[in-house]
């Protein structure tokens, strides 16, 4: 009868780490680690911090951009998951030299970023430019839905505002004067301390409609006609998905065909993509001139993009141009 060597997953080992050597040539964390070191300036992080002379020191802009971007690559979004990341995976620890920033720092950085990724991604567009990466021969346009930190529910015009206000303060006046009956009785003190939770709630949500509609007016839709605004996050919109009805972003992209560069890329607030064609021409035109091309991109490269980008208006454009 055979015979094996035992072993047991239950067994820990302490392993000594070098955290360069885990960095191997080759894999995408080395080119990443070695263009964010010796390719990429990062002068434009520095205007963010004034603690040369006064404060604590402040994580390096490199660092986070290491581990964020390549927790990207893995399909890991979550702050707290790559703060936690950072205390058990070594690829991890190595691009960040064990330095462990918390979720709120990481967090903090990507929301606070917009001005200085727009720069990187230029920078990024000319080295891949510059290393023959980018065909210039074809590109594709292509975009997908993706959910805001934005309830559906808190979408409409000004109009349904109104009246979602109003029936709010109506379902507050009935339960205030149901109180005023029953106080004197002895009703369940449970219940009537619930329905007073429950009208603390509503008067919260009706301060936040009035406060919505002092400082907004409806967004004007291409007829003429007001379209529905959102009181938590008035840039997204409510859009159709294979999921159901979402309040979100289209995020769209235009990339080369030589090796998939995305070449430019942009969230709208739009539920759909038939008037976001031409401002991503436009966008690419603008990168490829900002970054040293003279000669308009889409002079001789072919452009393609599926059915929804397609209409009447948008084909005599691409025609014109």
């Amino acid at each position: 009868m055979a015979r094996y060597k035992d072993y047991d997953y239950s067994q820990g080992k302490f392993i000594p780490i070098h955290f360069d050597r885990q960095i191997l040539p080759g894999t995408f964390e080395y080119s990443l680690h070695y263009l964010i070191d010796n390719e990429i300036d990062l002068w434009i992080f520095d205007t963010r911090y004034r603690n040369d002379e006064l404060g604590a020191p402040a994580y390096d802009p490199a660092i986070l951009l290491k581990i964020i971007l390549y927790a990207y690559s893995r399909g890991i979004t979550s702050s707290r998951k790559i703060a936690q990341c950072c205390q058990e995976n070594v690829i991890f620890m190595a691009l960040s030299a064990d330095t462990q920033p918390h979720f709120t720092t990481i967090s903090e950085f990507i929301s606070t970023s917009g001005k200085e990724i727009i720069h990187l991604f230029l920078e990024i567009l000319l080295i891949c430019d510059e290393m023959g990466l980018i065909g210039k021969e074809m590109f594709a346009v292509d975009g997908c839905k993706l959910p805001s930190n934005a309830s559906k529910e808190w979408s409409g015009t000004k109009g349904d505002f109104q009246k979602k206000r109003e029936k709010m303060e109506k379902a507050i006046r009935q339960i205030v004067e149901r109180h005023r009956e029953v106080d004197a009785t002895e009703a369940d003190r449970g219940v009537i301390e619930q329905e007073e939770q429950y009208v603390e709630t509503l008067r919260g949500k009706v301060k936040k409609i009035k406060a919505w509609l002092r400082e907004n007016e409806d967004k004007p839709g291409k007829s003429g006609k007001p379209i529905k605004s959102n009181i938590t996050d008035n840039d997204s919109a409510k859009m159709k998905t294979s999921h159901g009805v979402i309040q979100g972003y289209d995020g769209v992209a235009v990339v080369d065909g030589k090796h998939q560069i995305i070449v430019h890329a942009e969230a709208f607030g739009a539920a759909q993509e038939h008037d976001l064609l031409i401002p991503m021409i436009e966008g690419t035109r603008e990168n490829f001139e900002t970054i040293g091309n003279k000669q308009d991109i889409f002079e001789k490269a072919k452009l393609t993009a599926d059915s929804g980008f397609h209409t009447e208006a948008n084909m005599k454009e691409v025609m014109e141009q």
